[in-house]
């Protein structure tokens, strides 16, 4: 970029998945301090999720998403079209943010979700509405705490502790976002049930729609268990040595607990 010869006027644009979006906007937020980012994202996940919010990361050895900064984009552009092009896995690893987002915020959703047919996920006029759903949901949280300080924004990462686990004991190779976000909603209705009340029919509703998009919800016996405790330290939940781990009283809510414990989350982990 500085080859180029780009200046304070000029732009990023992020065409392409989540890692392309946050690597763009990235460099957007560190070239000359700050240049304006456009999003263009290409597939479902990035589309629901990680184009909204302005937060961008980079991947090291020892967690995801530990180096980043929040630099919200410019401007946003979701075409559905590109989406007929996308691989079946990489389409239904969105729906493991749409259903997360239903879990935490959005009960009626989540009983549409419910009632699909099997085409029902391609067609472009069902999509533009889930879509734009999903941008709200996302939107309003991220409005309420942008910097993720009061502990709101944090609901988002529901699912997330024991899924971004899974992600870096699989090298990010073995399973996509999506997937190791699927197992980590399992485990997080799992802990759900201890610590907030959840049922254990609403938490078997979860899998069952999960599965339904061909989301993973067991771990394969070989997967090795013992990184995915050993990667739990990185996550960026965790203050002062306290787990703040997000759990859901029934599906449509919720909220931030400092109540459980490393133990809840290795006893899920291990029944996963």
């Amino acid at each position: 970029m500085t080859a180029a010869g780009l200046d304070r006027q000029s732009f990023v644009i992020g065409l392409g998945g989540g890692v392309i979006g946050d690597l763009s906007g990235f460099v957007a937020a560190i070239y000359h301090r700050g240049i304006p980012h456009v999003q263009i994202p290409t597939t479902l996940l990035a589309m629901v999720d990680s184009s909204i919010g302005g937060k961008t990361g980079v991947n090291t050895h020892d967690g995801k998403n530990l180096l980043g900064v929040i630099h919200q984009p410019w401007l946003v552009i979701d075409d559905v079209d590109v989406l007929k092009t996308l691989p079946r896995r990489e389409f239904n690893q969105g729906f493991a943010e749409i259903i997360k987002h239903a879990i935490i915020a959005d009960a009626k959703m989540f009983k549409t979700l419910q009632s699909w047919k099997a085409r029902s996920s391609r067609q472009p006029l069902v999509l533009q509405s889930l879509i734009k759903r999903n941008i709200k949901i996302k939107a309003a949280v991220v409005a309420r705490d942008e910097r993720d300080r009061s502990g709101e924004r944090a609901i988002l990462n529901f699912g997330h502790t024991v899924g971004h686990a899974i992600e870096r004991a699989g090298n990010y190779r073995k399973f996509l976002h999506g997937e190791a976000l699927s197992l980590g909603i399992v485990g997080a209705c799992a802990v759900s049930i201890k610590r907030a009340g959840l049922s254990p029919r609403q938490r078997d509703a979860v899998i069952d729609l999960l599965q339904r998009f061909d989301l993973p919800t067991r771990l394969p016996k070989n997967f090795p268990r013992e990184k995915i405790f050993k990667a739990l330290k990185f996550d960026k939940k965790f203050e002062a040595g306290k787990i703040r781990f997000v759990v859901t009283p029934r599906v449509g809510a919720a909220c931030l607990r400092s109540d459980v414990t490393l133990e809840d989350i290795h006893e899920v982990i291990n029944s996963l």
